[in-house]
């Protein structure tokens, strides 16, 4: 009777202070993703507000900005590793970069939060740099490469990580942007492939590198350690009996030994 009675008090205390617990962590894990997705807009948006500034800028002063793109291998193009992904041709070509910016920047900055900034910033240095290095002797404008490296990113990140999340993330960026892989070959002349191209081998390397640095952010909501239980204390575990009749539940008896429950006690019922 002490135990049953130990059983019955520890139960009403234990109880509703775990379930307390964990509604606490499930409002705490929605407020701390509701900042995250707020986040991850702001800064996406904010990047592109700042393209569209630009153009703005351009279009008020009549001036042409294509001559601060990225001039490959000349010193005065180096000046375009930083204002080249800045700036574009017309509003057509802002557009066309703008949509696939807002939802892949939104998604590796929501999903990858932790890594965000260097993943983002990374790829517009370096494939920046990449083209003035190899690209054709021409003028190379447009965050077309900085989409093509976010894109690969997210696919690849999928592929290396092997998690459901991360492979879900993979197959929507398929579906959506499928269609941009003929931009990783020469064949139109006015566009400048050698971004798409060098862009998304920026997003493979990064996808690689921080494969194992910061896997896709879902805070885990961990139950509370319970309350200790004094060795032999034993507990009710619930087992339902079917039949083709009816469920009846059924309680039995177990032990709690310092190595495992006591067999010899299994088949013991709660009096009625």
């Amino acid at each position: 009777m002490n135990q049953d009675l130990y059983f019955k008090l520890t139960s009403a205390i234990t109880v509703p202070i775990r379930t307390y617990c964990q509604e606490k962590r499930v409002r705490k894990y929605m407020q701390t993703d509701l900042i995250r997705f707020r986040s991850s807009v702001v800064y996406t948006m904010t990047f592109v507000g700042f393209l569209w500034l630009v153009k703005v800028i351009e279009g008020l002063l009549s001036f042409d900005l294509g001559v601060l793109g990225i001039h490959p291998r000349s010193l005065a193009g180096t000046v375009g590793i930083i204002t080249g992904p800045l700036v574009h041709g017309d509003f057509h070509h802002l557009i066309s970069n703008s949509l696939p910016l807002i939802f892949l920047g939104i998604g590796v900055f929501y999903f990858y939060h932790k890594i965000a900034f260097e993943v983002f910033f990374g790829i517009y240095f370096f494939t920046s740099l990449w083209v003035w290095i190899v690209a054709r002797d021409a003028y190379h404008i447009g965050a077309s490469g900085i989409v093509y490296g976010l894109a690969s990113f997210l696919l690849f990140s999928g592929l290396f990580r092997k998690d459901s999340r991360s492979i879900a993330i993979s197959l929507i960026v398929i579906f959506l942007y499928g269609g941009m892989a003929y931009g990783l070959f020469p064949i139109n002349e006015e566009i400048s492939w050698e971004s798409h191209l060098l862009g998304s081998v920026g997003g493979f390397i990064a996808a690689f590198f921080y494969r194992k640095h910061a896997a896709v952010t879902q805070e885990q909501l961990v139950e509370p350690e319970p309350m200790p239980i004094p060795s032999g204390t034993r507990f009710p575990s619930i087992t339902y009996d079917h039949t083709s009749q009816n469920q009846e539940q059924k309680l039995r008896y177990f032990y709690k030994e310092q190595s495992f429950l006591d067999q010899d006690h299994e088949n013991e019922k709660l009096p009625g």
